[in-house]
Parts: structure tokens; C-alpha cells; sequence
């Protein structure tokens, strides 16, 4: 499907903090529900408070796609900057991708993924990298990061709390 010229992307303040939270939080609860676990403890106000920091510190990088007809954010993606020999360099990691339901399928993934691209290269990172559960019901994730060019490289993501 074609993109929607009408959706606007655009690189977030630190003002966009709350909007973003509420999109993350979203993708949360879209997750949680996916797999039947309570697998994220998520506050509002402390999730928009981090990203507050995170944005105007640069320690993440978030993109934002809105809808100029309803004036609402409808998704965003945010990514980090990593560094490792393996890659050749700098990368960016996806660490959240979520367009709210009623604009899947109407490329805007697509749009952020493109916006994420070319931030990258200006910032000359060799690659982007992203993790999906290897569990059927993010099939459909994994089918669309295919389709946007990226290849699995195998491995899981595994955490270590601190």
C-alpha cells in the first residue's frame, strides 16, 4: 500500500515525551496481551519522565508520525545508538516500533522505519538492528521487518536484571 503523504514524520522534543509514553504504553499492553503475561510494569508519568531525559540528552532517539486530520500522534519508533566490532561500527537499535491500530496498513511503519534510515546515515551507523520474539504471535512483525529489508541473523534477546 502507498503512503499516506498526509501523515507527517518528525524527530521528537522532549515536549512529545507524554504522547510518546502513551504510544509505548500501548504497545505494552498490545504485547502483554499477546502473549498472556504481565511481562511490563508501566507508569505513565515515569515512562514520560524517561523519555523527557532520554530525548534531550540524546541518549535515544524517537520519531513521531502524526495525523494532521485528527491532529493526534499515531505512532512512533525509538532507537539508540550502539557500537560494537561486530558491526562493523556504529548501528542503531529499534528498541520500540508501534502505529496505533486504525493506521496499520497504510505504511506507516514504513515511513518511520525510512525516517530512522536516514537518520542513521547522516549519523554514518552501518546498519539498523531489531528484535522480535521468536514466538508465533509476532509473525506478523517479523513479516513486515522482512518485507522492510532486514534479514535474520539469529540469536534471542535475553535480559539480566541489575
Amino acid at each position: 500500500m502507498a503512503a499516506d503523504p498526509a501523515i507527517a514524520i518528525r524527530k521528537a522534543v522532549p515536549a512529545d515525551s507524554a504522547s510518546i509514553a502513551t504510544l509505548i504504553g500501548a504497545l505494552l499492553h498490545e504485547i502483554m496481551q499477546a502473549i498472556g503475561t504481565p511481562a511490563f510494569d508501566f507508569n505513565h508519568a515515569e515512562a514520560s519522565a524517561q523519555l523527557r531525559h532520554f530525548i534531550a540528552s540524546e541518549r535515544c532517539f524517537v520519531f513521531v508520525a502524526s495525523d494532521p486530520a485528527s491532529q493526534q500522534d499515531i505512532g512512533c519508533l525509538s532507537l539508540n545508538e550502539n557500537h560494537a566490532v561486530y558491526a562493523g561500527g556504529s548501528f542503531g537499535t529499534i528498541m520500540e516500533l508501534y502505529v496505533g491500530p486504525a493506521f496499520r496498513g497504510h505504511s506507516v511503519g514504513a515511513m518511520l522505519l525510512d525516517a530512522a534510515s536516514a537518520f542513521g546515515t547522516e549519523r554514518g551507523w552501518k546498519r539498523l538492528e531489531v528484535a522480535t520474539p521468536p514466538l508465533p504471535q509476532f509473525e506478523r512483525s517479523l513479516a513486515f521487518y522482512t518485507r522492510e529489508g532486514f534479514a535474520v541473523t539469529g540469536g534471542r534477546k535475553l535480559k539480566r536484571s541489575l
